[in-house]
């Protein structure tokens, strides 16, 4: 599936979707670097480790493996939460990574679990042991020295792309360096004589591995439960959100991860009197300015409040304009006037509407009294509806 044409969302500025690319072009090429050495490795330790009678080097080759299988996830990940979203997927494909991420943890449980199984059985049989030979502690001596460099390649890329995957895969490469250390010491101390050292080196090994396993999958676990950012980033976007001109105040606040991007949700509160379109206008300055201010945000989900409605929907119920304007046409049909109303405009706020009507000022030209006696004739359709609040006239 080669993706050449690149669909330009139009609420994605151009900016987001060239950082991705080159965010998408980095962990392939740092995947594929560390996937060949680790196939390398992986194959030689456990050839080496077999000719040269060494349990923990291919428990290590095992281990370097599991790396190359985490590495083709990050490449299967990279690729598909990389495809722009489409109509079954309309939040994009990050949640692919996540879900492989989970399968790859359970598998190298397994696998770990396997490797302490022999290991340990030869310890019950001493006859059993293996004597390693040289040439096991030379390969593990390159692995060391092969992985830490992967590592601090790894890491300088996943801190440069903000990639959790990158890091994870940097800390798997670390950890096979860690591993290989184990090896050395095994393999040394059965050659001193200490039969037993290199059986326990390779069950020490495979904890390491099953380490891996766990905390992959239990990473990503949490993310497919919509575990939200830290509390503290939190309180920084809030504080970010209230610095916007025209926000009063701001209700029910949600963030979620997707990959390696975060999705905010926000409730702010704005002057009821506003028109539609500033509304809108404050809202899109909000997420425009959350996505530019915080990396990892991609997306900021506004809803505009007129009042503070997470306590109680007051306004659940309440007919629409149309519905509501046939029961005022009827109301006040006795009006002379109310045939000359020019626009009316309506407030839903505390559970009632308040009805805002615009009437040419010849109305009362002439006769002030009658401007009290319209006052006095709507105040008096208002109480009579329940779900009006007032009636407001304003001439012009």
């Amino acid at each position: 599936m080669s993706h050449s044409h690149h669909h330009h969302h139009h609420h994605t500025p151009a900016s987001v979707e060239e950082q991705r690319s080159d965010r998408y072009r980095a962990t392939i090429k740092v995947t594929l670097i560390g996937s060949v050495i680790d196939l390398l490795l992986g194959v030689a330790k456990i050839v080496v480790g077999y000719l040269a009678h060494s349990a923990a080097l291919i428990a290590d080759g095992i281990h370097s493996l599991s790396d190359l299988g985490t590495d083709a996830i990050v490449l299967y990940a990279a690729k598909h939460s990389h495809v722009e979203a489409d109509d079954e997927h309309p939040y994009g494909h990050g949640r692919i990574e996540t879900v492989a991420t989970v399968a790859l943890g359970v598998a190298l449980i397994a696998v770990a679990v396997g490797i302490s199984y022999d290991a340990i059985d030869r310890l019950f049989h001493p006859e059993a042991l293996w004597v390693p030979g040289m040439w096991a502690l030379v390969v593990a001596a390159i692995s060391i020295v092969a992985k830490e460099a992967i590592y601090h390649y790894t890491m300088h890329m996943a801190k440069k792309y903000r990639s959790n995957m990158l890091k994870a895969n940097a800390w798997h490469s670390r950890s096979d360096a860690i591993s290989s250390i184990i090896v050395v010491i095994g393999v040394a101390g059965a050659m001193a004589g200490l039969n037993y050292l290199d059986a326990v080196a390779a069950v020490g090994v495979a904890l390491m591995v099953a380490k891996i396993g766990w905390d992959l999958a239990w990473h990503s676990l949490r993310e497919l439960i919509d575990t939200g950012l830290e509390p503290e980033r939190v309180e920084e976007i809030r504080k970010s959100i209230l610095g916007v001109d025209g926000v009063k105040t701001l209700h029910i606040l949600r963030t979620r991860l997707m990959g390696g991007e975060a999705l905010v949700d926000v409730h702010i509160q704005v002057d009821p009197q506003l028109s539609v379109s500033e509304g809108h206008q404050i809202s899109e300055t909000v997420r425009h300015s959350l996505i530019k201010e915080y990396d990892e945000v991609s997306d900021v989900m506004v809803h505009i409040d007129p009042e503070d409605d997470e306590v109680h929907a007051p306004n659940a119920g309440l007919p629409l304009r149309e519905k509501l304007l046939d029961q005022l046409n009827t109301a006040w049909a006795g009006i002379d006037e109310s045939s000359q109303i020019d626009d009316i405009t309506l407030h839903y706020l505390e559970g009632k509407i308040d009805v805002e009507l615009l009437l040419p000022l010849a109305v009362i030209a002439h006769d002030p009294a009658r401007g009290e006696e319209l006052t006095r004739r709507f105040d008096q359709i208002a109480d009579s509806l329940s779900e009006i609040g007032q009636i407001k006239l304003r001439y012009h």
